[in-house]
């Protein structure tokens, strides 16, 4: 399939971040963009701004007339089910249909590609990277699955020859890349649903490596089970991040690379594994042949990704930040952070499950992370894509927590139990809709200080 020949492309599902940063990606490129989704929302309002046409109703008399199967590509997301009118409107009529990463192959088939995958640190590396092309002067797009501080897009750039893309596991949809340098930030076990067991992530991890003839070209950490080139913080390493040092609320520190030791890297982002994300996009690069300075200088204006340790509220006595970590690991990441940049401070976490079945894959993993803050208040599971599964949910997680200060309420009593805790240091966390509570939160908050 030729992306030239195709005037036109239809979304069904166009307000999902992978979707969105696509549709905007063939707006630039002059292309007739529409699209379907389920509900508006802050993406599907900017992309509505930009001039594209969205609806939020499953009616086939809503598709442009004009639409002909030779020059339509119509692009789907996995979260559409099979019932869909319009879906099917197009699969009866013999349309182009594609999911969302066929169509990053198609496009990576023809650019320079820079492929981040890992279980965890995929959108704050490649976020990163992209910024560090892009702040270069490369001819880059970036596709990135969040929305980037510094851009306020989850798309960097309009370039032609390169791209930087999240090499996402999930459905196994990074086999589609054809990526020319790549990196694995982490290959923990997440998607059992989907794969069925941690040793299926893993096999389809080494099915992506494989992918990069070149082993000098692919970047991995220390522990992780594949052929590659080793970053690592602290740790003896072709690519090594060391002399890491607090200043100002930013990490100092120096690169090793094979040729010469990058000295005093300015970084905002905080947390140990952000240190590990940044060093990736700086291996990445520095193999491009990006120059050190522009490589130093993107480095120390990287702002961050919105949802991945963002701050709200940031004073003397009160500190509000939001998190999209919905795994243990990430969790885990952020009270890290906390703890590192707070000592001594009550932390309190808010937190809502994503998914019935990863609450009940990871639940005493999920416990134990919790329980180290010093008070937790749960929500309910978000399904997302899935049905409840009898037992699982919850109080049943709550159980197992050892936490002391611990309870499970409903979204509308939220505010009032935030506001309710002696909490220096709150924290927003999860997958699901918590994001959409967050500027509630945020106001009523502000109006106590």
């Amino acid at each position: 399939m030729n992306l030239n020949q195709i005037n036109n492309v239809y979304f069904i599902g166009i307000g999902g971040i992978g979707m969105s940063n696509l549709a905007r990606y063939f707006k630039n490129l002059g292309k007739r963009v529409v699209g379907y989704d389920k509900t508006p929302s802050a993406l599907t309002d900017e992309l509505i701004a930009s001039g594209i046409s969205i609806h939020f109703e499953d009616a086939i008399d809503l598709i442009p007339n004009d639409f002909y199967v030779e020059n339509t590509l119509v692009v789907v997301t996995p979260a559409v089910p099979i019932t869909h009118s319009e879906w099917n409107y197009f699969t009866e009529r013999n349309f182009e249909i594609k999911k969302r990463s066929e169509v990053l192959g198609l496009i990576t088939k023809d650019t320079f590609c820079f492929a981040v995958a890992g279980t965890h640190g995929k959108t704050t590396t490649s976020g990163i990277l992209g910024h560090i092309m892009y702040e270069s002067g490369a001819d880059v797009t970036a596709f990135i699955g969040g929305i980037v501080e510094n851009y306020n897009s989850n798309l960097i750039g309009s370039g032609k020859t390169i791209t930087v893309v999240e090499a996402d596991e999930f459905d196994r949809s990074f086999l589609h890349l054809h990526p020319n340098i790549a990196c694995i930030t982490s290959m923990d076990a997440d998607h059992l649903d989907i794969y069925g067991t941690s040793e299926a992530i893993e096999e389809s991890f080494v099915e992506f490596a494989n992918k990069i003839e070149d082993k000098s070209h692919l970047f991995i950490t220390n522990e992780l089970p594949i052929e590659g080139v080793i970053c690592s913080v602290n740790e003896e390493a072709i690519y090594k991040a060391f002399n890491v040092r607090v200043g100002n609320g930013s990490y100092i520190f120096d690169v090793q690379t094979p040729t010469e030791v990058i000295k005093d890297l300015h970084f905002g982002l905080p947390g140990r594994h952000n240190l590990m994300n940044a060093l990736m996009a700086i291996a990445m690069a520095n193999l491009f042949g990006t120059p050190t300075v522009e490589i130093a200088k993107a480095i120390a204006s990287f702002k961050g990704i919105k949802r991945r340790f963002s701050y709200q509220i940031k004073t003397e006595s009160k500190v509000y930040i939001d998190d999209y970590a919905h795994h243990p690991t990430e969790i885990n990441a952020v009270y890290q952070a906390v703890r590192e940049l707070y000592p001594g401070q009550k932390v309190l976490a808010v937190f809502q499950p994503h998914l019935f079945s990863r609450t009940k894959d990871f639940a005493d993993d999920f416990a134990k992370s919790l329980s180290a803050f010093d008070e937790v208040i749960l929500l309910d599971i978000y399904p997302a894509r899935e049905l409840p599964m009898e037992g699982i949910n919850s109080k049943w997680l709550m159980d197992k927590m050892t936490n002391n200060s611990k309870k499970l309420i409903t979204k509308s009593d939220l505010v009032s139990s935030i506001l309710a805790s002696d909490a220096s240091i709150i924290v927003t966390i999860g997958a699901g809709d918590i994001g959409e509570l967050v500027p509630t939160i945020k106001k009523a908050i502000n109006e106590t200080l």
